[in-house]
């Protein structure tokens, strides 16, 4: 059969790829326990105040590899796979490239020169095909996590300036971030104030927008602030809460399928 003969048309439905993002106790596995049946794969300990099914806690990248290859081949009843989180997943598999080269830092590998995170991409691969996997032939929901890091962005187009970011090497950040249907920045809605701070000085404070320190939200487009992105034209601010989310991505798929069917 030649190529011609297997143009695809049309749209692809599959479930979403979510990146989601953002400092410690946010309520980053709070708002992926509230997706449908979901399985938690962590790499990080911090699952025990939260009620959810979850594989035990992973000690090596071959752990998580495995946890990926049963649910693909094994018969279950879960409709989101978790990653909790990447950048807990990133050390281990810096422990695997460290080991495979004898060496004791991912900066020593291979001679150094950032080849270390150069051959760390191969096991981000490896992890990425199995969650596609799931997606693609099991029509599981992804989900993955991140805590967030501030980054010195150098804009060509302006001065550089400091964004949030998730905390992850640029190269596997990349690899990340483009594979997602969605990055989501989690963080609280807040306004600054400036203060005198005496003797004629004065001082800019962050106020929280809301009660507890600020209302919690997900950003969904990018900007100045925060890295960001999504492929399904989501409202710029959500409420940081899985119905919240899944209203706006259900909202906007019966949209696009309107607009199809009356095309």
């Amino acid at each position: 059969m030649g190529l011609m003969q297997q143009i695809q048309t049309g749209r692809q439905v599959l479930p979403p790829r979510l990146l989601i993002y953002g400092t410690e106790g946010i309520g980053k596995s709070t708002l992926a326990a509230g997706a449908p049946k979901p399985i938690f794969l962590q790499t990080e300990d911090g699952l025990s105040e939260i009620a959810c099914d979850r594989f035990p806690l992973a000690k090596t990248v071959d752990d998580v590899l495995a946890a990926l290859a049963e649910l693909d081949a094994e018969k279950h009843g879960y409709g989101t796979a978790v990653v909790d989180s990447l950048d807990w997943l990133e050390r281990l598999i810096w422990d695997a490239v460290c080991r495979q080269y004898g060496v004791d830092s991912i900066e020593k590998v291979d001679g150094g020169y950032q080849r270390g995170y150069m051959h760390a991409m191969a096991y981000w691969r490896k992890v990425v095909d199995g969650l596609d996997a799931l997606r693609n032939k099991r029509g599981m929901l992804i989900i993955a996590l991140a805590h967030a890091k501030v980054e010195k962005f150098e804009d060509p187009e302006s001065a550089p300036y400091d964004r949030y970011s998730p905390r992850l090497h640029k190269h596997a950040s990349a690899l990340l971030t483009e594979w997602s249907d969605a990055v989501l920045f989690a963080t609280r809605k807040i306004r600054t104030e400036t203060q005198d701070a005496g003797f004629g000085r004065a001082r800019t404070i962050a106020v929280g927008i809301g009660k507890d320190g600020g209302e919690r939200i997900l950003r969904t487009v990018g900007g100045p602030s925060c890295v960001a992105k999504n492929r399904y034209g989501l409202p710029a601010e959500l409420p940081l809460a899985w119905p919240a989310l899944l209203a706006a991505l259900v909202g906007k798929d019966m949209e696009q399928k309107g607009a199809e069917s009356n095309g």
